[in-house]
This record gives C-alpha cells, sequence and structure tokens, in this order.
C-alpha cells in the first residue's frame, strides 16, 4: 500500500526469460498484488513466472481466488499481443478493485525505483493516468536509437491529434499508472490489442474526460531484443489513430464547432484531392476542365478547417 492506496502492478510478458524473473525481483515492497501475464510465450518466460507466483489462475482475468498471494501468474493460450496482455492484468486489477494499477515491462528496461513519480500525481488527485516521457529531457533521450526517435516523434504527433492530449508526448512508453475510476471509466474489453494499445488507451481516456499527466524517465537499452515488426506496426497503428480520432470527434464533438470545423476540413481535403486527380487525368488526355480551380479552393478550404479544428481543439483540450 502507498499512501493509503492499494497498489497493483501489471507485468506483461512475452519470451522474457531471464529478464522477467529480475523485474519481479526488483518490485518495491508497497506493492500489493502483481499480475504477470505470459502472452504465450515459447521460451522459459512461463516457468520463470510460476517460480514467483504464490497464486495462479487461468487467463480470464475476471475470475477470482481465495488466497493474499502477492504475485498472480496468468497465461495465454494462444499469443494476442501485447496490448491484450495489459488488457488480462487491467481486468484483474479492475476485478480486485485496486486503487491504482501500474504497468511495467518485463525486459528490465524500466526502473522500479521511479514508480513513486508515477504513483504521486495520481495520489495527489491530479491526474488519474500518468506515463513516462522519454522524450522532453535530451539527456533522457540520447540513448533512444535514431529510428526509434524519429518515429516516437511522428507518433507523438498523430496520438496528439487522435486523443486531444496536444502536451503529451512520447504515447508509446509503457511504464505507466492508472486510477481505479479511470480504469473503470474506459472501455477495457474494448481495448486495442496490438502494440498500439498506448495511443488507444488515451483516445479512450480523453473521451471519458481523464487527466492525463507526462512523468520524465531516461530510455534505457539493454540486451533484450524488440519483437515489433515496424513494417506492420506503422499502418495498423496509424490506421487505428485514424478510426480512433474519428471515433473522438463524434463521441464528444459531434456539433460542436470543433468537430464542424475538422468535418469540412477532412471532406473538402478530400474532395480537392479527387478533382486534382481528375483534373490531371484531363490534362493528360488534352481535355478541357475546371477541376483544378476547383481542387486548389478545395485544398484551401480542407487546410483552413484543419488548422481551425486544431486550435479549436487544443483550446477545449488544455
Amino acid at each position: 500500500m502507498y499512501e493509503g492506496h492499494t497498489i497493483g502492478v501489471v507485468v506483461p510478458a512475452y519470451n522474457e526469460e531471464g529478464f522477467v524473473g529480475d523485474v519481479l525481483d526488483s518490485l518495491p515492497d508497497f506493492v500489493d498484488r502483481v499480475y504477470v501475464v505470459d502472452d504465450a510465450s515459447t521460451d522459459g518466460t512461463w516457468d520463470e513466472i510460476r517460480a514467483h507466483a504464490a497464486i495462479e489462475r487461468a487467463p480470464r482475468a475476471g475470475e477470482s481466488d481465495d488466497t493474499d498471494g502477492q504475485v498472480v501468474a496468468i497465461q495465454h493460450e494462444v499469443n494476442r499481443g501485447a496490448g491484450a496482455a495489459i488488457k488480462t492484468g487491467y481486468l484483474a486489477a479492475r476485478e480486485d478493485q485496486t486503487d491504482i494499477t501500474v504497468t511495467i515491462d518485463a525486459d528490465g528496461q524500466m526502473d522500479p525505483g521511479m514508480m513513486t513519480r508515477f504513483l504521486d500525481p495520481i495520489v495527489a488527485g491530479d491526474a488519474d493516468y500518468a506515463k513516462g516521457n522519454r522524450l522532453s529531457n535530451p539527456e533522457f533521450r540520447h540513448e533512444m536509437p535514431r529510428f526509434r526517435l524519429l518515429g516516437n516523434w511522428m507518433l507523438t504527433w498523430l496520438t496528439r491529434i487522435a486523443s486531444g492530449y496536444w502536451d503529451v508526448t512520447d504515447p508509446q512508453n509503457g511504464y505507466t499508472a492508472i486510477s481505479l475510476p479511470a480504469l473503470e471509466a474506459i472501455d477495457l474489453e474494448g481495448m486495442y490489442e496490438y502494440y498500439g494499445y498506448c495511443n488507444d488507451i488515451l483516445v479512450k481516456l480523453n473521451v471519458a474526460g481523464m487527466r492525463v499527466a507526462d512523468v520524465d524517465m531516461p530510455a534505457t537499452y539493454g540486451d533484450e531484443e524488440s519483437s515489433i515488426e515496424y513494417n506492420d506496426y506503422i499502418p495498423k497503428v496509424s490506421l487505428m489513430l485514424l478510426r480512433n480520432f474519428l471515433w473522438r470527434l463524434g463521441s464528444r464533438y459531434r456539433t460542436h464547432p470543433l468537430g464542424i470545423a475538422y468535418l469540412v476540413g477532412i471532406v473538402s481535403g478530400v474532395v480537392g484531392i479527387a478533382l486534382g486527380v481528375r483534373a490531371a487525368g484531363a490534362t493528360l488526355t488534352g481535355s478541357e476542365s475546371d477541376d483544378g480551380r476547383k481542387s486548389l479552393t478545395s485544398l484551401v478550404v480542407g487546410v483552413v478547417g484543419i488548422i481551425v479544428g486544431v486550435v479549436l481543439d487544443r483550446r477545449e483540450n488544455t
């Protein structure tokens, strides 16, 4: 227990033999319950988890238990993705009515000694969700590989637009803490199960009216290997963010000037592009057409509409 709050920790693990046990051993003493979720690993991860677990339970996180063991071992029968492992742990923590639930990776990149920095904003009532940020401090981000840094900045801006949290940075960070009211307010069952779960949950939190805080932390890389396939990851997450952006607008701003501005901007932009393509086709065939002028007009309206939408969005969510 920390400052009168029960603390749970979700540790998703996939092929983390040699790492997950050390992570479990290093968790602070104030942690009340640890939900270790093995996402159908093919190495010795599950055996390592079981060696640390006081109890085991089935993959369905809604099941209750009659013991007071600190470590709860949960195993997926098939590999479902990082987001699914987090969701399974969240469901278990919600079922146990844990006051604050932390997520920390099983690869040893995240320092459990920093956990109080994530808990404090929630304990103080200043935030409902706290997440790590490796990008705000140049001293912290210098260890991050360049391709990851570039991808993170790109996804930062896409997530800001999709979620409405315009000051959030490093949305891919998996070191987080969430309050029980926030966990109960979002559609946990519908949580994205791929690596973009970090981005997805931010959109869900915004729609639920929750407050988010960034926590500065260093970027640390060791001997662990990432299982992310970026040629598959980026298109999937980008498409998910587009769907979530449209869902957020429909849920919160359907008749709001913000939503109308975005809608006008998007529709005009699409029409402008379509007219531009048709104008290019007419030019190639030597046909006469004023689609070029119409395309330019539509594109200008589209850009203005989106800019107005962004300005109103920032004002509404600051």
